[in-house]
């Protein structure tokens, strides 16, 4: 079996090099940075069939020893550290363009463009950090409360914490937003559909009528909200500056398991307790024609509200499960 060179792609960030090496199917990979030389020896199916291939590439300035790469079944995604951040001229240290090396337009940038881009990973920075102090101060408030005074704390949950809700409710509309703006992958669908449910829980069935606000399920629906959530924003914190940390990824993708069911569950009950209170107090009841009677009860809005929830209860549940598959599965095909 002869030894070839490959087609190899990059592009670059401030912070990293990103190298796309066009071998399918690769084996037996053994790749290295030595003396800011990376070299690559692996096997695969490339342009001219089943070979061994390799090649080095001498970088322009110093990178980290430390590299990442992935395999899939069309080619090996590579990405190296840059020493320090800056933006280079070109990859290597010779001026002259290797013949094998050619730019990656999917994942090409210029300089003013990866700037803007690391704007936008720092605002997301930003946003997912503030969230969680957020989420992070009602939890521990909550749970040391519960400690010291025990079930008394039930009762007065929303006073002691609903300034600090308000506030992380409110601004997530902003996850509603960014998948408008391109900022974030993700769908704007099931932000909207989460974000929109949570306020009207905080806001219609809880934060407008009084009676509801001393009530323990309060207690149950703001502590269950936090706990996921005190997962989830770190998570995204630590991907925007392309940081995993194994055990928070786990966290992140299993403790929503029972905690989303039960989260959905006591949102049902405070909307069932609610229900005689629209009805005593006709609060945004519609008042019909005499003919037609006296008021239509906004709690019929809460009885199909209540069928929703349960149905996208089942569909989001099933969408999530699918999530942690594939990125566990994804996970283990990596380790392998």
């Amino acid at each position: 079996m002869q030894t070839l060179t490959p087609a190899v792609f990059w592009a670059q960030r401030h912070g990293e090099i990103y190298l796309r090496v066009e071998i399918s199917d690769a084996k037996s990979l053994d790749i290295s940075v030595q003396e800011n030389i990376l070299h690559f020896r692996g096997q695969g199916h490339g342009a001219k069939g089943e070979n061994e291939y390799e090649f080095s590439l001498e970088f322009l300035k110093p990178v980290k020893p430390e590299i990442k790469h992935k395999s899939t079944q069309r080619q090996v995604n590579i990405t190296v550290r840059k020493q320090e951040h800056c933006w280079w001229d070109r990859l290597t240290m010779q001026e002259k363009k290797p013949l094998f090396l050619a730019p990656d337009f999917d994942r090409w940038l210029d300089e003013s463009d990866a700037e803007m881009e690391l704007k936008e990973k720092g605002y997301l920075f930003m946003y997912n950090l503030v969230q969680f102090l957020g989420f992070s101060w009602i939890f521990v408030n909550m749970t040391v409360r519960l400690f010291i005074l025990g079930q008394d704390s039930f009762y007065d949950t929303f006073h002691t914490i609903a300034d600090v809700m308000y506030f992380c409710q409110m601004l997530a509309v902003i996850e509603v937003i960014n998948p408008a703006l391109g900022l974030v992958k993700t769908g704007m669908m099931p932000a909207f559909i989460q974000v929109t449910g949570r306020n009207f829980i905080l806001f219609v069935i809880i934060g407008s009528l009084e009676e509801m606000q001393n009530k323990p399920v309060v207690f149950f629906v703001f502590y269950l909200w936090s706990a996921i959530e005190i997962f989830r924003y770190p998570f995204y914190m630590l991907a925007c500056i392309d940081t995993e940390w194994k055990t928070l990824t786990w966290l992140r993708y299993t403790i929503w398991m029972p905690l989303y069911p039960l989260g959905v569950l006591a949102e049902a009950v405070a909307v069932i307790q609610s229900i005689p209170i629209f009805d005593e107090s006709k609060f945004l009841s519609i008042r019909l024609p005499e003919a037609m009677g006296s008021f239509l009860s906004f709690s019929y809005v809460l009885q199909l509200y209540l069928l929703l929830m349960f149905l996208g209860l089942f569909f989001n549940f099933r969408h999530l499960y699918k999530l942690r598959r594939r990125k566990f599965r994804t996970k283990k095909r990596k380790a392998n």
